[in-house]
């Protein structure tokens, strides 16, 4: 089975044997596609049409044929629609006929959202080859595991060895470190026949610092009316906008069809600004449902700092009429200042009341819906969630940002006792939220994950000084001598410390976290996830039983309630009188009693 997305972009391979090239350059003059020779490029003139769209269809060119286009007969650059840059990102761009790959995985339509246990890697530092191969030889160990979703950091083609992704330039290119485009299509066609979905994080924000050429001629892409972390936004919303709208909604279309990826993750859409009657990621969404619905499964996941409710609003069969699920930063810092007890920077928000506030994520998603965030300047934040169902809230004790984030990228292991970790875990993988694992957190693994880029000199500096900056705020690193210990992320050894070390399985406790992740995933399979469906929308209750401990329960729509009591500190709590129910799952506690939670215990219940 051949799969082929058809883009008003780049260079295509037509039915009769020729490629057809595309671009918009609205400030150019007149562009030549250029065919990198050995001796000397032949370039060919592009047809100019209305609206700086020009165009050239040729015999002279097929798969594998290196190309640049020239502006204005002086500056050529690679394609910004490329789908592979060999060369990296100041290299020309590659020819690539998808019918190239024969997919095998027709009868595959995907998973129910309710089914969905993710696990976020970076392919360059999962495996020791930092391959999309090296990733597939580990699927069925996932699969072993009880994942049921693979999600990729952002493939798309960054400067140079090593990035975690979001720096990526060439959004249709999937970066040539880890692979040829037909290794990731193979990799996506293993773990469909293992019955993993596979999904992507997608940066629609911003494109990489080094290596894009779109200001030269299309500066349309870009507006200086809202500002990002990372300099000027994406322009959605102002003149000639159309069409870089278009571009990015084709990026999901072609992800989604081309390579046959199951669902996306959208990195940071708060930086995604829009005043226009339709916001971009209403149009996104519809154009992918409409699209892919009702033949397959797709899923649009959001990291969303707003908490903006409505994009998770559901129809009256609970589908998502949106996006299906965000990730819930509110349930990750609510739940890491409750074990560990760190409260600089955002986690300051949840120092007051911890538990209480992760009880409050359990029965209605987010924490903040609406109130003032002290972090925040006290700026209102986030909206109601209560009547959402918990599926529309990812939860998870670690991620990519939550470990690489810190200075050292410590994990949670080596932040918390491991009794409070195992407590975590109880709480996270069997709430009827969708968990995400970060790569070996379920073996708990030691290895940091730390920032690690490879610019260039003078942008190298920068951002390294940037960073030890950036952790000047806390007391710890305020001294230039603290700051200086903080891994340099152009440093190749940086980059090499981050890659799991698969040895380690066989040493230490490994045998024994990851026993515990298998029982509590199988648990959820059989227990958690044929209840989703029925768990009654805004019925949830939470209570705490004293400041430390909680009960959350989630009636379902035929009389039952699945029920959680967990005490997140040193000392039990007395007293205690269980649900009436069955219990299907308690942490081990030493002289445990039925009258009493032992300290760091969870305990799941279930009534029919």
């Amino acid at each position: 089975m051949l799969r082929r997305h058809n883009m008003p972009f780049g260079a295509e391979c037509t039915p009769d044997g020729q490629v057809r090239f595309r671009l918009w350059a609205p400030t150019a003059r007149h562009v030549n596609v250029c065919l990198i020779q050995e001796v000397e490029d032949q370039c060919l003139p592009m047809a100019i049409s209305d609206g700086g769209w020009f165009e050239s269809t040729t015999r002279l060119a097929g798969p594998g044929t290196r190309y640049k286009f020239q502006i204005d007969g002086g500056l050529k650059v690679a394609d910004p629609a490329s789908r592979f840059q060999p060369e990296d990102v100041h290299g020309p761009s590659g020819v690539v006929d998808p019918s190239s790959f024969d997919w095998e995985d027709q009868l595959w339509r995907g998973r129910p959202w309710e089914e969905a246990v993710l696990y976020e890697l970076h392919v360059g530092t999962f495996s020791p080859e930092g391959t999309f191969a090296g990733v597939e030889q580990r699927l069925q160990y996932l699969a072993d595991l009880g994942v049921t979703a693979v999600e990729l950091m952002p493939l798309a083609d960054f400067r140079g060895a090593r990035n975690w992704g979001y720096d990526g330039v060439f959004l249709f290119a999937p970066d040539s470190r880890y692979g040829r485009p037909n290794d990731l299509k193979h990799l996506i066609q293993t773990a469909h026949r293992l019955g993993l979905m596979v999904f992507l994080d997608v940066v629609y924000n911003h494109f990489g610092p080094d290596g894009n050429y779109l200001r030269e001629y299309a500066p349309q892409f870009f507006t200086d009316r809202y500002r990002t972390p990372w300099g000027e936004a994406i322009n959605y919303d102002g003149p000639d906008s159309r069409t870089v709208r278009e571009f990015f909604v084709h990026n999901a279309l072609y992800w989604l069809s081309e390579y046959h990826f199951d669902g996306l993750r959208l990195d940071a859409v708060h930086q995604i600004f829009d005043q226009s009657p339709c916001h971009f990621l209403n149009v996104l969404a519809e154009t992918v449902r409409t699209t892919f619905a009702p033949d397959r499964f797709v899923h649009l996941v959001l990291e969303n700092d707003d908490n903006a409710a409505r994009y998770l609003e559901r129809g009256p069969k609970r589908e998502a009429r949106i996006y299906t699920a965000q990730w819930n930063d509110d349930f990750h810092h609510a739940l890491h200042v409750a074990i560990t007890g760190e409260s600089d920077g955002y986690y300051s928000d949840y120092a007051d009341r911890p538990v209480e506030r992760l009880a409050r994520c359990l029965a209605e998603g987010f924490d903040y819906q609406g109130q003032e965030s002290p972090f925040r300047g006290n700026e209102k934040r986030g909206g109601p969630s209560r009547d959402l169902p918990p599926v529309a809230f990812v939860s998870f004790s670690q991620n990519h940002d939550q470990v690489g984030n810190r200075a050292f990228g410590e994990r949670m292991i080596s932040l918390a006792e491991p009794r409070a970790v195992q407590a975590a875990l109880a709480i996270q993988l069997l709430s009827p939220s969708p968990p995400l694992l970060f790569m070996g957190e379920e073996f708990g693994a030691e290895t940091p994950f730390l920032f690690f880029c490879d610019f260039g000199p003078d942008l190298a500096q920068r951002v390294t000084e940037g960073r030890r900056k950036e952790f000047s705020r806390f007391e710890r690193f305020s001294g230039p001598a603290t700051q200086a210990r903080i891994p340099d992320p152009n440093a190749e050894s940086t980059f090499l410390r981050s890659k799991l070390d698969w040895e380690s399985l066989d040493r230490g406790p490994s045998q024994h976290w990851l026993n515990t992740y298998r029982t509590l995933l199988s648990l959820r399979q059989r227990y958690i996830t044929p209840l989703l469906p029925g768990i009654k929308l805004g019925g949830a209750t939470f209570r705490t039983l004293g400041e430390r401990a909680i009960e959350i329960s989630w009636p379902t729509v035929n009389g039952g309630a699945l029920t959680v009591v967990a005490n997140l500190s040193d000392e039990p709590v007395l007293n205690f009188s269980p649900p009436d129910c069955e219990m299907f799952y308690s942490t081990p506690s030493e002289n445990a009693q039925e009258n009493q939670l032992a300290a760091w215990s969870v305990r799941w219940f279930l009534r029919s």
